[in-house]
């Protein structure tokens, strides 16, 4: 015969199971796209100010050393090419573009349920960078970075619910040629996760080598177009206000290969862009609509993020501050311009200045993930694991920033407010002829997993708990993490025939799993 007591053990046990279980998309308590834009640092007016101050911009200054290819693009558009080199934006050509550029991006992952489609106040946060160095988080040492750093950083990211994309965060170091190490980092990359990742090109010759990878991975050229995978971040312009000459003619050959692309503006506020936070904002506009020009002037519609990343500056030292509250206020700045066209984009969050994963990193990559989150920034880069000023990449960061990311979209999702919500039945239940407390009620069981986030490493326990566990250390945990995720199979991994034919082909430097 079964006692209560032990009815009581199995139902708490079934519990528990049911709490473990992972959870339906639709009763996440977070999840990729969840809508933003409850933070606005801009008025209506000042967004105006820095739109009409971007549109004189293009008018008076205009942007220099673009390549031929790009200047006969562009001139046939409507730009005009003065006499000092420079080609300079009239307004209609502007406008004219706005109203033709894509509103709307699907990015595809390998796995359509890691598509992210990118609109609105839509929020999804993942990696970016170009570190060039690993941070042993335990050992306090930095080192160079590999491309087997990389494919197990994207395994890593495959794993983790709240990084949505997996933008190339770290060089492959170990690799000397340029364009070895370009289809390398795709082949680390796409093998190690299904989710939409981000790359560069070093030289424009190494793109059709990278798109003959690609229609091999996705079973090709056709399947490739119908579900582009991989995005080129493209930093299109040398600010303040030069095209990029070799970026520019890899951005072409990205676009005519049916590659999504980032126009990627990446000033330094107080160096390459003006010290003031809304004059960095206003050049990194006006030169990402250069670049939109460019973009739709080869192929209108072509889906192209929104890429303003104005980054701070410590004018005492020169040192970046991609940590600081500037920062923040930069990308969330940032996002609002891209809604107030109306576009998808995307600009830096959640990077430290900390060389460790510590205090100082926690704050610093909380502060402007919050914030690029409230704001409805649709792309959040660099906003996992990125450290010293985005020198240096660490894994056990980034499993970290999934705990951290986690809250930063639970303030994002904000506070719902209806009947249930409310709880009136709930109260009257509970004070009128109730237990007086609200703990293990229906109505609170029913909401501890849609409603709340709970941390995967982060500690909640009391400090006798902590003790009596042997004190356990954030950065042990999450080296811990990474070790079994490392240790198990990928599930991003390239099916034998499709990896013996790529490893025929190409030279890839990972070793045969």
């Amino acid at each position: 015969m079964t006692t209560p007591a032990s009815r009581r053990s199995g139902g708490r046990s079934a519990r528990r199971a049911a709490r473990a279980a992972p959870l339906a998309a639709n009763v996440r308590p977070v999840r990729p796209g969840l809508e933003g834009g409850q933070y606005r640092p801009l008025t209506d007016a000042q967004m105006q100010r820095i739109h009409e101050t971007a549109l004189d911009a293009l008018e008076q200054i205009g942007l220099a050393d673009a390549p031929q290819s790009g200047i006969d693009i562009m001139t046939a558009a409507g730009a005009e090419l003065g006499d000092d080199g420079r080609l300079r934006f009239p307004r209609a050509l502007v406008e004219d573009t706005l109203a033709k550029a894509c509103k709307e991006i699907t990015l595809p992952g390998r796995n359509p349920e890691n598509d992210l489609h990118l609109s609105g106040h839509r929020v999804h946060f993942g990696t970016a960078g170009a570190a060039v160095h690993m941070v042993d988080g335990l050992g306090r040492n930095y080192r160079e970075s590999t491309v087997q750093d990389l494919h197990d950083a994207a395994r890593i990211c495959d794993v983790l619910d709240n990084i949505h994309f997996v933008q190339r965060p770290m060089v492959a170091r170990d690799i000397p040629d340029n364009r070895e190490m370009d289809l390398n980092t795709i082949y680390a990359c796409c093998s190690g996760t299904t989710k939409h990742v981000g790359t560069s090109f070093t030289d424009p010759s190494y793109v059709a080598d990278a798109f003959e990878m690609l229609h091999m991975i996705a079973g090709g050229e056709d399947a490739w177009r119908a579900r582009p995978f991989v995005s080129n971040s493209n930093c299109f312009v040398v600010p303040p206000m030069k095209f990029a000459t070799e970026s520019c003619e890899v951005m072409e050959a990205c676009i005519r290969g049916g590659m999504p692309v980032l126009l990627l503006s990446a000033g330094m506020s107080g160096a390459t862009a003006p010290s003031t936070i809304a004059g960095a904002i206003m050049q990194a506009t006006a030169e990402c609509l250069a670049g939109l020009v460019y973009v739709n002037a080869i192929t209108p519609g072509h889906p192209a993020i929104f890429g303003t990343w104005p980054f701070g500056l410590d004018l005492r030292t020169g040192a970046m501050t991609v940590g600081s509250g500037e920062q923040a206020l930069l990308s969330a700045g940032c996002a609002q311009m891209h809604k107030f066209y109306g576009l998808p984009g995307g600009a830096a969050g959640g990077a430290s200045d900390s060389k460790l994963p510590d205090m100082q990193a926690g704050w610093e990559q909380m502060c402007s993930n919050v914030m690029a989150g409230l704001s409805g920034l649709n792309m959040v880069y660099e906003a996992a694991g990125m450290h010293a000023s985005l020198l240096g990449f660490c894994h056990e960061s980034l499993i970290l920033s999934d705990d951290l990311i986690g809250q930063a979209l639970r303030c994002v999702r904000g506070i719902e407010v209806d009947d249930d919500t409310l709880a009136l039945d709930q109260v009257r239940a509970v004070c009128m002829g109730g237990p007086g407390h609200y703990l293990g009620t229906d109505a609170t069981l029913g909401r501890m997993q849609k409603d709340h986030v709970y941390p995967s490493l982060a500690d909640r326990t009391s400090p006798k708990e902590w003790a009596e566990k042997d004190k356990p250390d954030l950065i042990a945990k999450a080296t811990a993490r990474k070790e079994q995720i490392l240790s198990e199979a990928s599930a991003a991994c390239f099916p034998e025939d499709i990896d013996r034919a790529l490893r025929d082909r190409f030279n890839i430097h990972l070793p045969r799993k």
